[in-house]
């Protein structure tokens, strides 16, 4: 049942009818946002020819977003589960249709900086919301586009291509010691362009540990670069970009011990290039690194060890694509090696490797090799397109030898307003590091875990008119060997264990409106921009065992409903307000004072509301932002309390 607070915003956002002065625009925000070209498939595309479930935050939809940086701008997808541990982007476990945080792609402008140690280090974004052109979800398996570790789907976030020389800086304050600053410098040249960008953040925390300590601060730096060159007959773009990150892990990987800390360094380099012609050719080269020290006791090492891990991944794509009476066909192989070595995770090392900066050693490691080949066919006709492919790939950390994923994407133009669309598709992924070692604090590891594999069907209808989109879908997941973190919480101090599931089906749907007032009223200065109603829901078959604590996977957000609006009183004053209601599936042992109680707790539902309102000059911006506005208590992980209301105060200035 929805609560009065929830039926006052609605009643608000109906009957909202305050005048306003408002630019009319010749194109609407829909009918650009249905132009942007997408990476749904592995040849490019617009977002209107889509046939999969593509959700895209434009630069329109970012800015009327009240979220200050990436972590916080995924939460208004509501396909997306973002869980936090710590706010602010600290730590995010970002998950698609009731899956985990291990089982997407993240893609950085089309570079995977997936991370193999942990799905919980993958949302370390070195790029700052200022720099983000758009951020393209595409839900569902995705092997034959972004590779075979997009079991459940993939996030791309797309960086902004210098179009004109400036200097930004930002400023913000807040709640809980809050202060953050960047500073982006932008050259765009005939031939080249370049961006750069750097940022510093830290906060106190919102709560204390049982001595009294912060346990929740953190220090946060980040710095990222972008090129572009446009050459005769090749395009080429090339990136570089750092986070660095402190902060207090409270109860994050176990309610027993609440002052853990972290420390995290990732680094990421890249360079692509497309050529011009009839065979257009797509090599991409990166390198990523990562680097990340956990404290289970902070500053307390002689109390209890502190781990250390190091990753680098190296990745090779050849891609190409032509063109001819037939379609477009795409082909190429990608290549990729994961490495890590550790304190406490892999195979024993043959000698011992000193950790650089620190008194410890690494004295475990692993390292496996991807290898992928694809080939996909594209055919559009007047009112009918196809997509239909496969990826072949084979991983070196298992015996499993050379898997097939086939896809196939279908739409049909039923009238100039409505198109259908279905898909299938595969996908599989290799268990991470953590996954397959990590048997320390309470934690026992299989490291002969499986590759999970998954199978989707998926259909949906799409309307679109001068001022309203509707998108709706329906789909059917079949998901073998899929990995949990599971414990008998019957047996006292029982261990978390990591397993394969035998199988989980699920069934979800998701529908999304969006309304432009001004363009159905034909009134420029009707003062509602846009009003959006979203809404996602999943169920899985397979049910919890009495007894049995899930740490994942059955552990999933089952209902998402997302409300916002976008609303200009003046002709610089703009309020965006949103509404977001959770329901998650799961339950977790209550603890209190470092023990458990031996009562386990189902997640409850809640409701939370954020806004903005912004004076905006062509030079400079002020903002005034509130999360968590009815400073709702709730959790997202168990025993780990989220923020209550956290204001902020923020200035950009433009030259």
């Amino acid at each position: 049942m929805m609560g009065a607070g929830r039926f006052k915003l609605l009643f608000i956002l109906s009957f909202l009818t305050v005048p306003g002065i408002c630019r009319a625009q010749e194109v609407s925000a829909l009918e650009q946002l249905e132009g942007i070209v997408v990476t749904a498939t592995r040849l490019p595309a617009f977002l209107g020819q889509s046939a999969r479930m593509v959700t895209v935050l434009d630069s329109l939809a970012i800015s009327s977003i009240p979220a200050s940086n990436i972590n916080d701008l995924l939460k208004f997808a509501v396909g997306v589960d973002v869980r936090q541990r710590g706010p602010e982007g600290v730590q995010t476990d970002i998950s698609l249709r009731g899956g985990t945080c291990e089982q997407i792609a993240v893609l950085l402008d089309g570079i995977s900086i997936s991370d193999p140690q942990t799905g919980h280090n993958s949302a370390d974004f070195p790029v700052p919301v200022s720099e983000i052109e758009r951020i393209e979800i595409l839900e569902g398996p995705a092997a034959r586009t972004y590779g075979t570790s997009s079991l459940l789907g993939a996030i791309n976030i797309v960086t902004r291509k210098s179009a004109r020389n400036g200097v930004e800086l930002r400023m913000e304050g807040g709640s809980f010691g809050l202060a953050s600053g960047s500073l982006s410098v932008r050259q765009a040249g005939r031939k080249i362009q370049n961006a750069l960008s750097a940022s510093y953040s830290r906060s106190d925390g919102y709560t204390r540990n049982r001595a009294g300590s912060l346990n929740m601060d953190f220090k946060a730096f980040k710095a990222f670069y972008r090129g572009d060159a446009d050459l005769r007959d090749f395009r080429l773009s090339w990136h570089a970009g750092t986070s660095v990150k402190d902060f207090g892990s409270g109860t994050f990987y176990s309610p027993k011990f609440d002052d853990q800390f972290e420390h995290t360094v990732k680094t990421f380099l890249a360079v692509q290039g497309e050529s011009q012609g009839f065979l257009h050719f797509r090599p991409k080269l990166y390198w990523n690194h990562g680097e990340d020290r956990f404290e289970l006791f902070r500053s307390q090492p002689d109390r209890y060890p502190f781990n250390y891990h190091r990753t680098n991944v190296l990745g090779l794509n050849l891609d190409a694509w032509m063109e001819t009476v037939l379609g477009r066909t795409a082909f190429g192989a990608e290549i990729r090696n994961e490495g890590l070595v550790s304190t406490n995770l892999g195979e024993p090392l043959g000698r011992d490797l000193q950790a650089r900066g620190h008194d410890a050693s690494y004295k475990c490691g692993l390292n496996r090799t991807d290898m992928s080949f694809f080939l996909e066919h594209n055919v559009t006709l007047s009112r009918f397109s196809f997509s239909g492919g496969a990826s072949l790939s084979r991983n070196t950390g298992n015996d499993e030898g050379f898997r097939l994923y086939p896809g196939a994407d279908a739409s049909f133009q039923l009238t100039p307003k409505l198109k259908l669309y279905a898909s299938y598709n595969s996908s599989r992924r290799m268990p991470s590091f953590t996954e397959l070692y990590y048997s320390v604090g309470g934690y026992r590891a299989d490291k002969n875990l499986k590759a999970e594999k998954m199978q989707s069907v998926e259909a949906g209808l799409k309307f679109l008119s001068p001022g309203v989109r509707i998108v709706g879908s329906v789909y059917r997941l079949d998901g073998r060997d899929l990995i949990d973190w599971i414990r008998d919480v019957t047996v006292a101090d029982a261990p978390w264990q990591s397993v394969n599931h035998a199988r989980i089906k699920s069934l979800g749907g998701e529908i999304t409106a969006r309304f432009e007032p001004a363009v159905l009223l034909n009134r420029a200065e009707f003062p509602v921009k846009s009003v959006s109603v979203s809404y996602a829901h999943v169920s899985q078959d397979k049910k919890a065992e009495p007894g049995i604590q899930s740490y994942y996977s059955l552990e999933y957000l089952r209902n998402k409903m997302v409300i916002q609006a976008d609303l200009k009183f003046l002709e610089r004053l703009s309020v965006q307000l949103s509404y977001r209601w959770h329901d998650r599936v799961g339950s977790y042992e209550e603890y209190l004072e470092g023990k458990g109680t031996g009562n386990i707790v189902p997640y409850r539902p809640y409701s939370l509301v954020d806004g903005r309102m912004s004076w905006d000059e062509d030079r400079w911006s002020v903002w005034l932002e509130a999360d968590n506005l009815l400073n709702v208590s709730y959790f997202d992980h168990g025993n780990i309390p989220q923020p209550g209301l956290w204001l902020k105060l923020g200035a950009v200035l433009r030259l």
